[in-house]
């Protein structure tokens, strides 16, 4: 009851005073006045009605300090939600990444723009567009400042990102995010078709060597692990996983490591430094990991412990190529595999997705690589994708860039087609 203290009865009013018949008119607890409490029954009806009262009171202050404080809407927008929202459902896709048709974040002219001008080759003027709209919209919107990390990521220009990375997160008051350039265009040409993906989880354990053993069989044009779904590990699915990676790394394959994050919560409680109990394969795939999710400083820190620890040389730190993280995402299986570039009518493109389509209910479209679509490619591939979503199917565009993300959301989104940008 802090909110309505002030409305708190003193109970010291002078008996002189008029006002004091307004601290308990029931009672008359004044001098020279007998008690109209004079039975139990009474007693009990009023402290019922004081309980009743207080928590009205308590009610209304909690539904104020839900108003007054509740966190931002997912997403990063800022735009409080309203007081109804707490109660109510979640959709099922909030659970997992945020879909375009259902909770798209809120967008500007600037945003559709920027979006045309980027799609269409012009990515300094979309860029000074963007950064214009900062003291704007992007005061309390965030999704400007995703677009423009997505711009100097596909363009290579990792001095502006950092830059802008420090302003985003002192402004949003959260963690900067990481430096993760996209595949660059020239190598556009072998980077498209059907990609191989293992979900792996919820233990990692030695039985996880047939599944591995099959992506690095596989000749896809591109590997996706998913380690998101992992709630415990073993030194053998430790030993396994990490052969499996520095494999795919030796072997310059295209390699999207998705849900890191989560597997190194579950490795760092299972190491200390000095304790050799767990073997070296944990420390090892910890250190790969860091140095797949390009976090060099934290993989020079516990380079050092696995030293002190085994009293051997650690390993060296690489910058990884042909490597990109993402959010975990459900369901295991292959994707479709977008190129960095898709220009023009992209007609061989579109012959590919729907040959991908023959015999499937769900269509998964990887767009992690997916640096830049041009406007004629995006209205041709929204088209063939509409059809492929009347016959039943349904259509996911995963980890979408958010410049592209909001040239398909300008040209509509419509049915079973649903986007699902990357996150920050």
């Amino acid at each position: 009851m802090g909110l309505f203290s002030f409305l708190k009865k003193k109970r010291d009013t002078p008996s002189g005073d008029r006002l004091a018949t307004l601290d308990a008119p029931a009672t008359h607890l004044r001098a020279g006045e007998p008690s109209r409490l004079h039975s139990e029954a009474e007693r009990a009806r009023q402290r019922e009605i004081a309980r009743a009262t207080a928590a009205k009171i308590d009610e209304i202050e909690l539904a104020m300090a839900s108003d007054i404080f509740d966190d931002e809407t997912p997403w990063g927008s800022g735009a409080r939600r309203p007081a109804a929202a707490a109660t109510a459902p979640v959709p099922e896709a909030a659970t997992d990444e945020l879909p375009d048709a259902a909770a798209a974040p809120a967008t500007a002219p600037a945003v559709e723009e920027s979006a045309i001008l980027y799609a269409n080759g012009q990515a300094a003027a979309a860029e000074q567009l963007l950064r214009d709209s900062l003291a704007g919209f992007g005061h309390t919107e965030r999704l400007p400042w995703w677009m423009l990390f997505d711009l100097y990521q596909a363009t290579g220009r990792e001095t502006e990102f950092e830059s802008i990375a420090i302003d985003y997160a002192s402004h949003f008051e959260t963690s900067p995010p990481a430096w993760q350039p996209l595949q660059p265009a020239h190598d556009a040409a072998p980077l498209a078709g059907v990609a191989a993906g293992e979900a792996l989880g919820p233990l990692l354990d030695g039985g996880i060597a047939p599944r591995l053993q099959r992506l690095l069989a596989s000749n896809a044009p591109l590997v996706r692990i998913d380690v998101g779904a992992v709630h415990s590990a073993t030194p053998a699915g430790c030993a396994e996983l990490l052969a499996a990676l520095q494999s795919l790394r030796k072997q310059g394959r295209e390699l999207v490591l998705a849900g890191a994050d989560t597997l190194l919560a579950v490795l760092r409680p299972m190491l200390a430094v000095g304790e050799r109990a767990s073997g070296e394969a944990p420390w090892l795939l910890l250190l790969e990991l860091l140095l797949l999710s390009n976090r060099e400083k934290d993989f020079e820190e516990s380079a050092m412990d696995y030293c002190v620890t085994f009293e051997l040389s650690p390993p060296s730190f690489e910058t990884p190529q042909h490597v990109s993280t993402a959010a975990p995402a459900p369901g295991a299986g292959d994707r479709f595999l977008l190129p960095p570039l898709a220009l023009g009518d992209c007609a061989a493109l579109l012959d590919a997705v729907d040959a991908y389509a023959d015999g499937r209910e769900v269509l998964v479209l990887d767009c992690a690589r997916l640096a830049r679509m041009d406007y004629a490619c995006a209205t041709a591939l929204l088209g063939r994708l509409r059809a492929q979503s009347a016959q039943g199917r349904r259509v996911e565009l995963r980890d979408l860039n958010h410049l592209v993300a909001a040239l398909l959301r300008l040209l509509g989104v419509e049915g079973g087609v649903r986007l699902y940008p990357h996150r920050y």
